[in-house]
C-alpha cells in the first residue's frame, strides 16, 4: 500500500443480495487504488447471501460483519462508517458496479477543495445488463420539496462530462469525507436511524449543504446501479403518478413519511414562505392523494406524528450549527 494515498472504506451493505453480490464485489476487489479497507455488513439476509459471504477468500483489507436483524440501510451504514477507519467513505449499495478507477477519480476530487463533502460520480443503468442509459448525476430537488435523480433516463452520449457543484450525492455510490461525517452528525448518527431507508441520502445533502460543505459531481468516476424504484425524472402530475404506481407498498410507506421527517429537520422558514406557491399545491395534492388512493399508506401518518417530536429535537441541534443563509440555499432549490 502506498502511505502517500489517503485511506478509503468501501462499506458495502448488503440484505438478500445474492442476484447482485458477486459482480457487486468482483467491482470492488478490482479497485485501482490501494489504500482500501472493505467492510461488508450483512442486514441479516434470509438467502444465499451469508453463504456465499462467508465462502469468500480471506483478504488482509476485508472485514464481514453478520447483524442478527436489519436494522435499516440508516443504520446499517452508520454502524458501517463507525466500524471503518478512511479518512473517505464510499457508502455502496448490493446492486451496483464500480469501474475500476471509480475511487481513485473520486479521491482526486476531494483534493481540490477541503470543503468538499461528498463526490457524485456517473451512475449508469444496469438492468438487462450494463447499459449507457443515465440512472443518476446527483441530486435535484425543486421549490415544491420534491426531490429527482438528476438526468435520469437519458442516454449517456458524452454530454455529462462537465464536472460540477451539485444540491448532493445519490445513496447509491456517495463518497463521502468522514470530517463532513462527524461535522454533521446527530448523536452518533450520520445518516437518520429515525428513516430506517429511503430519502435519507438527501436530509444528509441537506445538513451537509447548511452546514457550508459541497457536493461535486465527477463524471470519471463511472459505477452501474440497478436502480428498483424512481426509473425516470418525472415532473408532470400524471407522469409523477405513473412512476409513484411503479414503487412498493414497504417504499412509499418510508418516502411519504421521510420527506416530511426531512422537511421539519431542514427547512428555513424565510425560504419556506418564499416557494410556499410551488410546495404548498404539491403538498396538498400529496396528502389528498395518499387519502383517497393509498390507504396502505396511512399508517406512515401515524408514525410521521410519533416521530415529530424527535426530528424537532434535530431541527434545533441543525438551526444552531447552520453556517448557509436562507438567500445562499436558494439557488440549489428549480
Amino acid at each position: 500500500m502506498q502511505k502517500n494515498l489517503p485511506v478509503v472504506s468501501i462499506n458495502l451493505l448488503t440484505y438478500n443480495a445474492e442476484k447482485y453480490i458477486k459482480s457487486c464485489l468482483n467491482s470492488v476487489f478490482s479497485q485501482a487504488y490501494p489504500e482500501l479497507e472493505i467492510l461488508i455488513i450483512d442486514n441479516a439476509s434470509t438467502d444465499g447471501t451469508v453463504e456465499y459471504l462467508k465462502k469468500l477468500p480471506k483478504r488482509q483489507n476485508l472485514k464481514i460483519v453478520f447483524n442478527k436483524k436489519n436494522v435499516g440501510f440508516a443504520a446499517g451504514h452508520n454502524q458501517g462508517i463507525r466500524k471503518s477507519g478512511g479518512e473517505f467513505v464510499l457508502c455502496l449499495n448490493q446492486d451496483v458496479i464500480l469501474e475500476n478507477g471509480f475511487v481513485r477519480e473520486a479521491v482526486e476530487i476531494f483534493k481540490k477543495d477541503r470543503k468538499i463533502a461528498s463526490v457524485q460520480g456517473k451512475l449508469l443503468r444496469w438492468n438487462l445488463g450494463l447499459s449507457t442509459i443515465i440512472d443518476t448525476t446527483g441530486l435535484v430537488i425543486f421549490k415544491n420539496r420534491r426531490i429527482i435523480n438528476r438526468e435520469q433516463g437519458q442516454i449517456d452520449q458524452g454530454q455529462f462530462e462537465n464536472r460540477e457543484e451539485i444540491f448532493g450525492a445519490d445513496g447509491a455510490a456517495p463518497v463521502y469525507r468522514r470530517e463532513a461525517l462527524e461535522d454533521v452528525k446527530i448523536k452518533e448518527e450520520y445518516f437518520d436511524e429515525d428513516f430506517f431507508c429511503y430519502k435519507e441520502d438527501v436530509d444528509l445533502a441537506w445538513r451537509l449543504r447548511l452546514r457550508g460543505w459541497k457536493a461535486i459531481y465527477q463524471p470519471k468516476s463511472v459505477a452501474w446501479h440497478a436502480r428498483t424504484a424512481g426509473d425516470s425524472a418525472a415532473k408532470g402530475y400524471l407522469s409523477i403518478v405513473r412512476e409513484r404506481l411503479k414503487i412498493n407498498k414497504f417504499g412509499k410507506f418510508h418516502a411519504f413519511k421521510n420527506q416530511r421527517l426531512m422537511q421539519l429537520k431542514n427547512e428555513q422558514p424565510l425560504l419556506l414562505i418564499k416557494h410556499l406557491p410551488w410546495f404548498l399545491p404539491k403538498e396538498i395534492i400529496s396528502w389528498v392523494y395518499v387519502l383517497l388512493f393509498e390507504k396502505y399508506t396511512w399508517k406512515a401518518m401515524k408514525e410521521l406524528f410519533k416521530l415529530t417530536p424527535n426530528a424537532w429535537r434535530k431541527r434545533k441541534i441543525i438551526m444552531k450549527k447552520k453556517k448557509t443563509s436562507a438567500k445562499e440555499m436558494e439557488k440549489w432549490f428549480e
